[in-house]
């Protein structure tokens, strides 16, 4: 398995594996429960530059030439400026005044969303991906790593905690009740 930074051209590829993890999330975005237009919100901000979703912020997992898996993440210090267009996004076409409140914050890089192919689950791809980012900002960059994990999730918070993350605090996001984990290079 190769992890590599995205490109532009990986775009179509990683919006379908993004949504997977933030289906929920990107439906409050745009008002509506249509996968179509959930993907084409995605595609949309992943092929620009200096936004959350951008490609500039997201890594894929390859085997063989096929993308199985994608994780967006940036520097929690620039959450504002980087949500800034697709907050004025969402008010100009959606006709929404969306207040969101802040799923990270400086101090640490945050994982906003990782997302496996569904053929390749059950591979260990995942947790690799994990792995690898903990091994970049946790182990040679003495940086904090942080997450939320759905707390409808207990699978997905079991990887977490075998990974390493311990519990950071709980948020309520999009009306969704979450838990923040986090994994600490200064420790």
């Amino acid at each position: 398995m190769i992890i590599r930074k995205a490109t532009p051209a990986d775009a179509d590829r990683i919006a379908p594996l993004l949504l997977l993890a933030m289906e929920d999330i990107i439906f409050k975005f745009i008002g509506d429960r249509d996968q179509e237009k959930a993907k084409s919100f995605l595609l949309y901000f992943i092929k620009k530059e200096n936004n959350q979703y951008s490609y500039q912020n997201c890594l894929v997992a390859e085997v063989g030439n096929e993308v199985v898996a994608a994780v967006n993440l940036y520097d929690g210090a620039r959450l504002a400026t980087l949500r800034q267009p697709v907050i004025e996004y969402i008010h100009k076409t959606c006709n929404k005044n969306l207040q969101l409140e802040d799923e990270t914050g400086s101090g640490e890089f945050y994982i906003d969303s990782i997302g496996v192919n569904p053929d390749h689950r059950g591979k260990d791809i995942g947790a690799k991906l994990l792995r690898f980012l903990i091994d970049e900002y946790v182990n040679k960059q003495q940086k904090a790593l942080g997450l939320l994990v759905d707390e409808e999730n207990p699978a997905a918070k079991k990887l977490y905690l075998k990974l390493g993350f311990k519990g950071a605090g709980k948020i309520v996001f999009v009306g969704k009740r979450m838990e923040h984990l986090q994994i600490n290079g200064r420790e």
